[in-house]
């Protein structure tokens, strides 16, 4: 990595990081209205604008030597579709946000980056002391602002954070510094204001700052008032994020009954499938809709079978047309659809994550993180995800991440309210 790596703080340029060539982002514009292909359209036009900073939310992500992003900056919108061929990096840009979101969450860098140096540049020359590594950052918007959020990661020889920064309109409020290599912490300072102006005090080298802030912070003056306002609302937004992998292959046999909050792998449907059937009769309904357009044949609803003490299994009611077919035996397409579709109309209270308790989940966007989005869809099942993801989205309640294949992002680049990121190798 680059010398600034043993500053007091983080060097403003995010590009100084031996960047040796911009990323080339471009963002796809949609055309009228006249040009959209009618598969794409059917999103209520009626509904208002969302005022999604009224809720925490990130806007902007940025990577600095990280894979092969040099000094890249990518605009988020509330549905945002990364496009690219295979190896221009759209599975990294993803990875750098899922490891914000963990540390944001409390996790260590370890367990975020369990392969540090494989998000190291290709050719990247150590420094003189033998160090290598990347910078990853994030703008989150909300009531305190836009606070942007910068970390300077080592990954060789030891795997650390040595720089983090949280600013506001060009305002320091936290700085971390590595002052003894020897030693597992940093130096930070936080805006305090008052008398003291700043406080100091060591941090571990291996979580996020901002995340310790509010153990740490009175909020007994204007300063630190402001420092909370600002790590509270990053903290909020990364905490909101829910990586989405749908795995056909766990998705066949029936399951256990449980909380039925949905995995991460969407391993547990059939559960979830029970307990919303039960307790959320119109968010159900609206996804037994969506099964009849994203999956094959006559389809009633959605059921489960859940004998006493017994596993579940969620089956395709049929109605009149036939006996039920249980989802095991459902295309791998057809299973993506539905868990993704579950996703999109469901929040945070139905999925397996973690929320932050400072603010009540009504108050909160939830993030879909979804790579391979449109993997094993057909051209009429990515259009019905792409309606209900318009139509969760446009309320503010939900937003999406997702790299999709060039089918996908042709459609969507068509498609007003989705922005494309096009990225080249």
């Amino acid at each position: 990595m680059d010398a600034t790596m043993n500053a007091p703080a983080l060097d403003p340029d995010p590009d100084a990081a031996g960047a040796t060539a911009p990323a080339r982002v471009a963002l796809s514009a949609a055309p009228a209205d006249d040009a959209l292909p009618p598969a794409a359209v059917p999103v209520d036009r009626a509904l208002p604008p969302a005022v999604v900073h009224h809720r925490p939310v990130v806007t902007e992500l940025r990577l600095s030597a990280f894979g092969r992003h040099r000094g890249a900056v990518f605009a988020l919108e509330p549905v945002t579709f990364l496009a690219g061929p295979s190896g221009s990096g759209k599975s990294q840009v993803l990875a750098a946000y899922e490891a914000l979101a963990g540390l944001g969450a409390g996790a260590t860098l370890e367990e975020v980056f369990p392969d540090p140096r494989a998000r190291i540049p290709d050719g990247a020359l150590p420094d003189g002391q033998g160090r290598r590594g990347f910078r990853i950052g994030c703008t989150v918007d909300g009531p305190a602002g836009p606070v942007r959020l910068d970390l300077a990661v080592q990954a060789e020889p030891t795997l650390r954070i040595v720089g983090e920064r949280l600013a506001v309109d060009g305002q320091i409020l936290l700085g971390t510094a590595l002052r003894d290599p020897g030693r597992r912490s940093v130096q930070a300072s936080w805006l305090t204001g008052g008398a003291v102006g700043v406080t100091r005090a060591p941090l571990p080298d291996d979580r996020l700052g901002t995340a310790l802030l509010p153990l740490r912070v009175a909020g007994s003056t204007a300063g630190q008032r402001q420092v909370l306002a600002a790590a509270e609302q990053v903290v909020v937004a990364l905490r909101s994020v829910f990586p989405c992998d749908p795995r056909p292959d766990r998705m066949r046999a029936p399951v256990p009954p449980g909380e039925g909050r949905l995995l991460g792998d969407c391993a547990n449907l059939a559960d979830v499938l029970r307990r919303t059937r039960h307790e959320c009769g119109t968010r159900h309904a609206l996804l037994a809709a969506a099964a009849r357009t994203g999956c094959a044949g006559p389809v009633e609803g959605l059921d489960v079978r859940a004998p006493a003490h017994g596993p579940v299994t969620a089956v395709l009611d049929r109605g009149r047309a036939g006996p039920a077919t249980e989802l095991g035996r459902l295309g791998a397409g057809e299973l993506r659809f539905l868990a993704l579709a579950l996703v999109l109309l469901t929040g945070p209270g139905v999925l397996a994550m973690d929320p932050a308790a400072e603010l009540l989940s009504a108050r909160q966007a939830l993030t879909v993180i979804a790579d391979g989005f449109d993997r094993d869809l057909d051209r009429r099942q990515s259009a019905e995800l792409l309606r209900l993801a318009l139509l969760s989205c446009g309320r503010g309640h939900v937003r999406l991440l997702a790299a999709v294949g060039e089918g996908a992002a042709a459609a969507a680049r068509v498609t007003p309210g989705v922005t494309v990121v096009d990225l080249t190798p």
